[in-house]
This record gives structure tokens, sequence and C-alpha cells, in this order.
């Protein structure tokens, strides 16, 4: 089971209003529309939190204060892969206004065209609002490779790491959102906090190695979406099972989830998950406080999503994020 609530002895926090992370990648990159965002609808994302006097986390506190639930909303930008892009477009915008965020950088393609060079990512981490995490070495579907590879990956980037900017980050951020419970065992040993793809907002019961973020883009970046979205509030729970997010031969898998006992209203949720490549609304079922998922059909290979929410005072929001292997 996955009990991180119960290793800290946790308890559920009726006023969490936790940290969401916002994901980003290309800017002004219109031939990716799927990984793009442009810089004039940026900008006003940027604006949009601030005129609802919601706080951009500083990655160093949100580290420092992780235990502790937030009374007041924060908003965590993150931007993966350290295309020329960012440093272009978004790294002069940032600096100007000071905005914290985490630049998550693969080791290998640096320097490459279209990627930032190591005297690029250098400047930018030596402003003290910029923090660098670690996305692997490859940026290859890390779940293809076997065990010692991935460790090897790993390893390879954080040697550079120490190389070029004397430290190994603290933060890492799993490629394509796809991690095993084997390869989260491993991080462990490496990282204090792991970010994945699936979406959701933070909060103090939520495990260090599998962080939620919303991945945003011209598809899932207009201004209404984008306004529900940083709106959106902690949906905590207590354990999920199954622990690993890895699914192999258990397709479809056994998904409960269990919440505190002085949750109120939670009954009301509603799921909706992608097996069989069809969006639709869950089967649930409840038993007291736990949540069964009935799935449909299978997963098909790479990923399954499964999304939650609560209308409580509010939207309160989880996502899942399976990792589907290939049967042949």
């Amino acid at each position: 089971m996955n009990s991180i609530a119960e290793e800290k002895n946790s308890k559920y926090f009726n006023n969490e209003l936790g940290t969401l992370s916002l994901m980003y990648h290309r800017f002004d990159e219109n031939k990716y529309p799927s990984t793009n965002i442009k810089m004039d609808i940026f900008k006003n994302h940027i604006q949009i939190i601030k005129e609802k006097n919601y706080q951009f986390e500083d990655p160093d506190n949100f580290q420092k204060n992780f235990e502790s639930p937030k009374n007041e909303k924060k908003i965590l930008i993150t931007i993966d892969d350290a295309f020329s892009s960012f440093y272009e477009k978004a790294w002069p915008f940032l600096k100007k206004n000071k905005i914290p965020f985490i630049l998550f950088v693969s080791t290998e393609p640096v320097g490459k065209n279209g990627y930032m060079t190591w005297k690029q990512i250098k400047e930018v981490e030596k402003e003290k609002f910029a923090y660098i995490g670690n996305h692997s070495h490859s940026h290859e579907y890390l779940l293809d490779l076997n065990f010692q590879d991935f460790k090897k990956d790993i390893n390879k980037s954080i040697k550079i790491f120490k190389n070029e900017l004397g430290y190994s980050p603290i933060y890492y951020s799993h490629p394509f959102g796809e991690y095993s419970q084997k390869q989260i065992e491993f991080l462990k040993k490496k990282f204090k906090f792991a970010f994945g793809q699936h979406s959701g907002v933070i909060d103090v019961n939520k495990d260090k190695y599998q962080l939620p973020r919303f991945p945003i883009n011209e598809k899932y970046g207009d201004l209404d979406r984008f306004k529900f979205v940083v709106d959106l509030l902690p949906l905590q729970y207590k354990r999920i099972e199954p622990v690993d997010m890895y699914i192999t031969q258990n397709n479809p898998p056994k998904l409960i989830i269990e919440f505190f006992e002085n949750q109120k209203n939670i009954k009301k949720i509603n799921c909706f998950s992608d097996e069989g490549n069809k969006w639709d609304k869950s089967n649930i079922v409840f038993t007291d406080q736990k949540l069964q998922v009935n799935f449909r059909d299978k997963f098909l290979f790479r990923r399954g999503r499964v999304n939650c929410s609560l209308n409580d005072n509010g939207w309160h929001w989880f996502g899942i994020q399976f990792s589907v292997k290939e049967i042949k």
C-alpha cells in the first residue's frame, strides 16, 4: 500500500490549500503544439496568478516547508527539457519579474541543436530564484531499460551535474511521467523530490517522489481552463493501492483509494479514466472510506490516466498516471 500518510503519522487537514505545480516545455515553438505555449499566453498565465493573489512558490521554501499544511495557495512553476526557446523567450521575462521556478535538465542533449548550453544553464542557475532539477541523462523511456541501465543513466546525469554545477540537484522529474516502484526506491537515495506528469495539487500527504503537476500547452493552456486549474484545491487521501504505478501483467489494475475518516462529502467524488483509450466516467464503488475503481477495459500501451474531482467549497482534484508495459 502507498502509506506515505501513515509513515508520516499524518492526518487530514481541512483547510490545506496546497501547492499547485505547473509544467511547461517550449515557448513560441508553434510547430510543437503538444509541448508549446505562446509567450503572450504565458504572460497572461502569470498575470492571472497575480490577480488571484496566489503566491509563487520558491523551490527552497517548498522543500523546507513540505511537511507543513499550506494556509495560502502556492504556485510552483516548472519547465522541463531546457529547450533553447525557454532561454530565448521565457527566461528574460522570468528574470525581469524574479519569478521562481525549477528548470529540469536532461544532461545528454545539453548544447545540441534546440537545447540550452551549459553556459546558459549556469547563467540561469546563478539567480537566487532559479533552480535546476535533474531530468535523467538520456530522457529515454526509462521503463524500457533494464534496471542496471536505468541506474547507469541516472548516475551518469548526477556525475555530469556535479562536474558542471558543482552539486547534484535535489529535484528530479520523471521523463514522460513514467516510473516503477523499483525505480522510485532507487531515486529516493539520490533526490529529495520527484515530479510526475499526472494532474493534481500537492498537499502534505502526497508522496514526495510522485508529485503531481498540471501540464500546460497550447491545447490545455487556454485562459478559461487555466483560470479553472489554478483555483483547484488538493483532494487529499490516506493511501492508494497498488503502490506500483507500472502495469505489467495486472491490466487493468485493482485501484483502491482510501480517504481519511474525517473527510466530509467524500462520496460526491466523480472520476474519469481512459482505459481502452476512451475517456469516460469511471465505475466507482465506496465501502466506508475506500473508493474502488472498477475499470471497463485494459489500459493501452504506454500510459493510462485517472482523474478524480470533488466540488466541496471549491473544486478539489487529484490524478493518477499508470505506465503500461507493452505485452508482445
